[in-house]
């Protein structure tokens, strides 16, 4: 019989155990260390954690556990008193791209909340000269929103919509059905234009085809003009009829060279000088690098890019400029050949000696030679231009893979490395206040200090106070185990086994989990004596509301 309130080991065997016999108290903070080769490991990991991850596996349901692994149960003759086991080891952050230490820690969860609740929009317009407008957005009526879409160039096509669904899954017959009701002719679906009575007719639950479980926009078109002058009266008919059926938002989406671009306007956020830079509201899925809503269009919410090097293209610039560029003369002989006809052309047309070094061509030559333009008699694609199509067009893993060799990763231009769309980028706490992403690249020290003298005044302190404690606490944490020097955007496959170890605790402590069994590696590793100290203090909170801790620890000491 175990003694009340231990988890009792009997018989383990597992690797070099020895038929082992060991009661770990619960609740408690408990100790295995030994020289190596021990069994430490193989005792907390290979037994404890695992007989508590196949127990939780065998309390699914057959159905549940029918799309995961068999795992194998340890060698031992029996565990009693074993709580939920959560293992934090010392491996690397992963290798998602997307994920950050604020997303580890869920800080960019409240971060994201803390904004939409608390922020105030201010207008991202850019100027001839680079400057933002950076003006507070307010509210648009119909008067600026049509002054806006008139001042498009006369003969511009439109169509004027007022949205109707946006980003829900569902068959949304019942609203196709309320539209045909209100003499609505035309919806846009995801993007496409149809015909509402062509698309009831059909009849069925499903009218559109649309997948029950995924993602879908649709817009009720209600009408499509072309930008003439004394047509300003029927433009704004039109665009208050969109506003009363868009619950005050309104899409138009505007021709320009056989593209069609939305431009979204809302009687909620716009800028009263450039009514374009509007908003429907704010939510947290606006700040979040990982939705189409709020992810950087360009780079898709990495913050960086892949773009070809010239340093990498032309590894020696001394060279004859006809035989430098170097991903043009490492492929197969039909293909140097072809890019060989190719540079004859430029060669000729540029009248330059094909010998001479490309480190003294005429700036204006290199760059029309890289990056393409009219040279001479021809208009030349441009050495990048061309790799780019290649990369693109081509179904080789092999040659993807040898040009991405020429390729360096930089931070996007369009979002400057901060991943988000200028929308949200232009959301703050206050008129001096950092965004959300100037927030995030912040270190933790910083950020402690900043959220401390955060005041967003009466209302916006109390909406904030909740959040604030979750992130102080996070925050807090972190810094307590000598990780204050991290930047909270720092990308989590760039982090040490140490510090990802600590920063999964971090999302432990944060989650308030009692009842629980903690297995942890050598958490004091690297740190210094006064942050093994606060870690103590860490680990004897989590035993103090309730869990059991078991550290695998090499020193003694």
């Amino acid at each position: 019989m175990a003694p009340a309130n231990t988890i009792s080991i009997r018989g383990a065997r597992e690797h070099n155990l020895k038929n082992v016999d060991l009661d770990i108290p619960r609740e408690q903070l408990v100790v295995i260390t030994g020289p190596s080769g021990s069994g430490k490991s193989s005792l907390a990991f290979d037994t404890v954690y695992a007989e508590g991850q196949r127990k939780y596996m065998e309390s699914l349901s057959a159905y549940a556990r029918q799309f995961l692994d068999q795992l194998r149960k340890p060698d031992m003759e029996s565990i009693e008193g074993l709580p939920p086991t959560i293992a934090i080891q010392q491996r690397s952050g992963g290798h998602n791209p997307r994920s950050t230490v604020a997303t580890t820690t869920e800080i960019w969860d409240y971060l994201r909340l803390l904004f939409a609740r608390a922020g105030t929009p201010t207008c991202w317009h850019v100027d001839e000269n680079g400057e933002v407008c950076g003006r507070p957005i307010t509210g648009a009526n119909a008067t600026q929103i049509t002054d806006a879409l008139h001042d498009f160039p006369e003969g511009t096509r439109m169509l004027l919509m007022a949205p109707v669904i946006r980003a829900k899954k569902g068959h949304h017959r019942e609203v196709l059905e309320e539209l045909q009701g209100q003499g609505v002719v035309r919806i846009r679906v995801n993007g496409t234009v149809h015909d509402l009575r062509d698309a009831l007719r059909e009849g069925g639950a499903n009218p559109l085809g649309l997948a029950r479980y995924e993602m879908h926009n649709i817009e009720a078109v209600l009408d499509r003009v072309s930008i003439k002058s004394g047509q300003r009266d029927r433009l704004a008919d039109s665009v208050e009829a969109c506003l009363r059926l868009g619950d005050g938002s309104l899409i138009a989406s505007v021709e320009n060279e056989g593209t069609w671009t939305d431009h979204p306007f809302s009687e909620s956020f716009a800028c009263e000088l450039h009514p374009e830079c509007s908003l429907p509201e704010l939510e947290p899925r606006m700040f979040s690098f990982n939705s189409p809503f709020g992810a950087c269009p360009v780079c898709e919410g990495l913050g960086r890019m892949l773009e070809y090097d010239e340093e990498l293209v032309v590894p020696d610039p001394s060279v004859g400029y006809a035989e430098a560029i170097e991903p043009w003369r490492k492929n197969g002989p039909r293909m140097n050949r072809w890019y060989a006809r190719m540079m004859r052309k430029f060669c000729d047309a540029c009248g330059l000696d094909r010998h001479l070094p490309y480190s003294e061509l005429p700036a204006k030559v290199r760059d029309v030679l890289m990056h393409g333009g009219d040279i001479g008699n021809i208009s030349w694609p441009g050495v990048i231009p061309s790799l780019k199509s290649r990369h693109d067009e081509t179904e080789s893993d092999a040659v993807k893979e040898r040009l991405q060799g020429y390729m360096r990763s930089t931070p996007c231009k369009a979002c400057g490395g901060q991943r988000l769309k200028p929308a949200s980028l232009g959301v703050r706490l206050g008129a001096e206040s950092p965004n959300i992403a100037e927030v995030a690249a912040m270190s933790i020290v910083e950020a402690v200090a900043y959220f401390d003298k955060l005041t967003l005044g009466e209302e916006g302190d109390r909406i904030a106070a909740p959040i604030l404690k979750e992130v102080k606490a996070r925050l807090g944490f972190m810094q307590s185990v000598g990780l204050g020097y991290l930047t909270l955007d720092r990308a989590s496959n760039t982090l040490s086994g140490g510090e990802a170890q600590r920063i999964r605790l971090a999302t432990q402590v944060g989650s308030g989990l009692v009842g629980c069994c903690y297995v942890l590696d050598e958490p004091t590793i690297g740190l210094h004596q006064r942050d093994n100290e606060r870690l103590l203090q860490t680990l004897r909170h989590l035993t103090d509301i309730g869990n059991t801790v078991v550290v695998v620890e090499h020193d003694e000491d």
